[in-house]
């Protein structure tokens, strides 16, 4: 069996004496004048973990997430504001105060019109990757975020803090190191953490922060491989048979096609990691402001592959919570303070067949017939040798068989007389051009979220150049794709499933409160460097007043 959590953890950290338990050490801080500004902010982005899932199991959770729930400041209705709702863009929101409109990053990938080549949303051809393999996502950086990020902001300001960042995933630890941190780290198969690696920098210099941790990961791996057994009885309960797309599907633990990286294991890793991080970098102890990003990945893997109402999830949750609640014992007592904010960078939803035996008929999975019935009318309308609509960048594109656009101005024809059809389409939400996307200014930042109309939502995530040529969305709880061993389930739509993630607020000593009104990811930028003093650009973000660490009510918003 896999070790757990805890004896991982004791295998792995540096930390040489116990940290007293939060129940213990609470009474004591709580007691003590809040400190005017915290020396160590901890951004934690939990991949996949939508405000329902938060919601089912808040009732259930004994460790970190119960802990952020009583004591925290609890926005059970934060937003990811835009429509299109993926991993990078998402991400791109929490620090930068910016929807991806303005960040650059409309999805996880878009393709290039001139060479029809997919570009990921942090390409980074100059750079190489520290484990010497082009593998993943190949090289990455964050040269395609547009925008400047809190770690930015605090580096130009105060150059000695320190800025790191770990996950499971190169876009998550990327996108919360920002352009000027000192480290952003993830996992990848058969080595441990990785890098990026830029032009007159080496591979040593940069995996130095981490290498220790990867060698005691590779030696308690190899004494006990990883494993995934069934932990609580409750998510045994949930075992069940399904049938998708003609294949069965057994929904247990351990999953027929288990994996390391698609298990409760690796958030657990990456904690190990965050903690290794917190002690041998001194973060937090140092005199000055720190900035640790972990952005945990197995929610959205788990969710991915088996949904969301399974015993995987289950297990998923009972475990992030007990992580959770052992880092933060790790932060209870900062000499300085700690100030931690929890999120996501989308929601999700779970498979379809599930849905539909739970009261839902209208979920299902979409005919590939109706795309091709489209495809079929433009071909023969404007003489076409091949289909022009093609799936990409979470679009479709009009483009010829090499996926490069077709010339104007027949593209934009084409793509005028898709967007008809498209919504004669039965199952289509939503169809319309990139070009009058573009045309129309970005809504309002002081728009409440839950009130923005879809349009607005799809707005929020068009790029010029990187958006897809006709933005589109199905209707809700429909789908298109999906297999046993690979999706069954997702996220990026417009809908509330994916755009309601948590955002708590937390520092030791926290008195809980419940936040009722929506705010959004792009508060939260604002919001932390309010409490930190750093000077920030225009935001599209506001500052939330939190207390405790606020020295001064947040600034009246601007004209």
């Amino acid at each position: 069996m896999f070790p757990s959590r805890r004896a991982l953890a004791l295998s792995l950290s540096l930390l040489a004496t116990p940290i007293p338990a939060l129940a213990q050490a609470a009474p004591v801080l709580a007691a003590q004048p809040a400190p005017s500004a915290p020396r160590l902010i901890v951004t934690i982005v939990v991949d996949q973990f939508s405000a329902n899932l938060f919601n089912q199991y808040r009732s259930r959770f004994t460790g970190g997430l119960k802990t952020l729930a009583d004591q925290g400041l609890v926005h059970a209705n934060g937003f990811q504001t835009h429509g299109l709702t993926e991993t990078c863009p998402g991400h791109s929101t929490v620090l930068t105060g910016m929807h991806p409109a303005t960040t650059g990053i409309p999805a996880n990938d878009w393709v290039d019109a001139e060479t029809g080549q997919e570009v990921y949303c942090l390409a980074a051809p100059k750079n190489t990757l520290a484990h010497g393999r082009n593998t993943d996502n190949g090289p990455v950086g964050p040269d395609q975020l547009e925008v400047t990020t809190l770690a930015d902001w605090l580096k130009d300001q105060s150059p000695q803090s320190r800025v790191f960042a770990v996950s499971g995933k190169d876009r998550g630890a990327i996108n919360l190191n920002g352009h000027k941190g000192d480290g952003a780290y993830w996992f990848t198969g058969g080595f441990g953490l990785t890098t990026y690696v830029e032009p007159g920098q080496t591979a040593q210099n940069r995996l130095a922060p981490v290498a220790a941790f990867n060698a005691r990961l590779s030696e308690t791996l190899k004494a006990q491989p990883p494993a995934w057994t069934y932990a609580f009885e409750d998510c045994r309960a949930l075992a069940s048979d399904w049938t998708i797309r003609d294949a069965a599907f057994h929904s247990t633990v351990p999953p027929a096609n288990y994996a390391l990286d698609s298990s409760p294991q690796l958030d657990e890793m990456t904690l190990a990691a965050a903690e290794h991080l917190l002690e041998t970098q001194a973060l937090g102890r140092r005199g000055v402001t720190d900035m640790l990003g972990v952005s945990l990945s197995a929610t959205d893997r788990i969710g991915h592959g088996y949904g969301t109402q399974g015993p995987e999830m289950c297990e998923q949750m009972h475990r992030l919570d007990a992580a959770l609640g052992d880092f933060l014992n790790k932060l209870s007592d900062m000499p300085g303070g700690a100030l931690v904010v929890l999120t996501a960078d989308h929601g999700g939803s779970d498979f379809v067949e599930r849905l539909a035996a739970r009261g839902y008929p209208q979920a299902h999975r979409v005919d590939p017939e109706s795309l091709r019935g489209v495809n079929a009318q433009l071909r023969q309308r404007f003489d076409l040798p091949a289909d022009p609509l093609q799936p990409g960048g979470s679009g479709l594109l009009v483009a010829d068989a090499e996926h490069r656009a077709l010339p104007e101005p027949l593209r934009t024809q084409v793509a005028e007389t898709a967007v008809e059809l498209l919504r004669q389409t039965p199952d289509v939400a939503f169809a319309e051009t990139r070009e009058r996307l573009l045309a129309e200014p970005l809504p309002a930042s002081t728009l409440n979220p839950e009130m923005l109309t879809l349009r607005e939502r799809m707005r929020l995530s068009t790029v010029a150049d990187r958006s897809p040529d006709i933005v589109f969305a199905w209707a809700p709880s429909v789908v298109s794709g999906g297999r046993v061993g690979g999706a069954v389930a997702g996220h990026g739509t417009p809908w509330d499933y994916d755009r309601r993630v948590p955002i708590l607020f937390w520092w030791p000593g926290a008195t809980g409160q419940e936040r009722f009104l929506p705010i959004r990811t792009i508060d939260i930028a604002p919001t932390l460097a309010h409490v930190m003093g750093v000077q920030t650009p225009r935001l599209e973000g506001r500052c939330i007043d939190l207390g405790g660490f606020g020295t001064s009510p947040c600034p009246a918003p601007g004209p």
